[in-house]
């Protein structure tokens, strides 16, 4: 008896598959993320300054605390209803710890420099940030520069050189060597960030700024006494410059985690030349001539040091 017939099976054409969608969180998205945080940070420094004048002013200090008790208590208080506070240390590393303190102290830094001289001139101070960035990331994070890009950075040097302006009275010098020193500490807190960044979400890295920050100001305040804003309108100005910090914040550290440090940097540009923007129209603060020149350079040559580092690094993916 024959046996039956096995059916040959059909062999279905192979599916090709489906085309690589492309990673939403890409260098893209973290440079789209840092022009919203530069915007921002743009009208935290205008609120900072009307907060010094209004009647009676709010100390520097005390609206640097504002801003990272408030963003402290944005993270903190979800964490504490759904029991997920151990969640926002991560993974604890020492990256963490020192972003938070480099963080905390240039914050205390630019928020004097902005009362003392004005939102314009100190942003672009502080931002000298990204040039030191695009410097000590050969030490920190191991990424090579050209002879242009260190030819950019002598050049971001002499403009910083420029806004200083060596004739100036005592006040002024003080409140631009605050700029400046704040601008340093945020370039290592950004290193910190890009370090820390990639094994831990962009919410724990904002955790341990606002945690040390918010210990920093009570250590602070402890040894120099506290004076709390006076009026709906000063406690106004502090609020509204912890919303806005706040929310820059966070586009800020998410930018660095998606995106190369330097490019971020200099995308991060586009926050002084808001700075000084607002600044001319609101409040009459327009850098003198030499301050002007010093801004460009900054400007120039910190952009291009993003952008040849991130060609370079592109290049070398493709």
């Amino acid at each position: 008896m024959s046996r039956p017939k096995k059916r040959k099976s059909r062999r279905r054409a192979s599916v090709p598959p489906p085309p690589a969608v492309p990673r939403r969180d890409g260098p893209a998205r973290g440079l789209a993320y840092m022009l919203a945080a530069g915007l921002l940070f743009a009208v935290m420094g205008v609120v900072v300054y009307a907060a010094a004048l209004a009647e009676p002013p709010v100390a520097a200090s005390m609206v640097s605390f504002v801003r990272v008790a408030l963003n402290l208590s944005i993270l903190l208080v979800p964490a504490v209803l759904a029991r997920r506070v151990a969640g926002l240390f991560g993974d604890l590393r020492p990256s963490l710890w020192w972003r938070g303190v480099f963080g905390g102290v240039s914050l205390i830094l630019s928020f004097a420099a902005i009362q003392r001289i004005g939102p314009g001139e100190s942003a672009f101070l502080s931002a000298s940030s990204g040039v030191f960035v695009a410097a000590l990331g050969p030490y920190v994070l191991g990424q090579r520069n050209s002879w242009g890009v260190w030819l950019a950075i002598w050049g971001a040097w002499l403009g910083l050189f420029l806004l200083f302006q060596p004739g100036m009275g005592q006040g002024d010098w003080q409140g631009r060597a605050l700029g400046l020193a704040s601008g340093f500490l945020a370039a290592l807190a950004y290193l910190m960030v890009a370090r820390a960044g990639r094994s831990n979400p962009p919410g724990t890295v904002v955790f341990y700024f606002c945690l040390v920050a918010t210990l920093i100001h009570l250590a602070w305040f402890a040894v120099e006494g506290v004076a709390l804003p006076s009026g709906f309108q000063a406690w106004g100005w502090a609020v509204l410059a912890g919303l806005a910090g706040s929310a820059a914040q966070w586009f800020m550290t998410r930018a660095y985690q998606l995106a190369p440090a330097a490019l971020v940097g200099a995308v991060g540009y586009v926050g002084p030349v808001l700075s000084v923007a607002l600044g001319a129209w609101l409040f009459g603060k327009v850098p003198g001539n030499e301050a002007l020149a010093g801004c460009g350079l900054v400007l120039l040559c910190g952009v291009y040091c993003g952008g040849t580092t991130f060609k370079r690094r592109a290049g070398k993916h493709s």
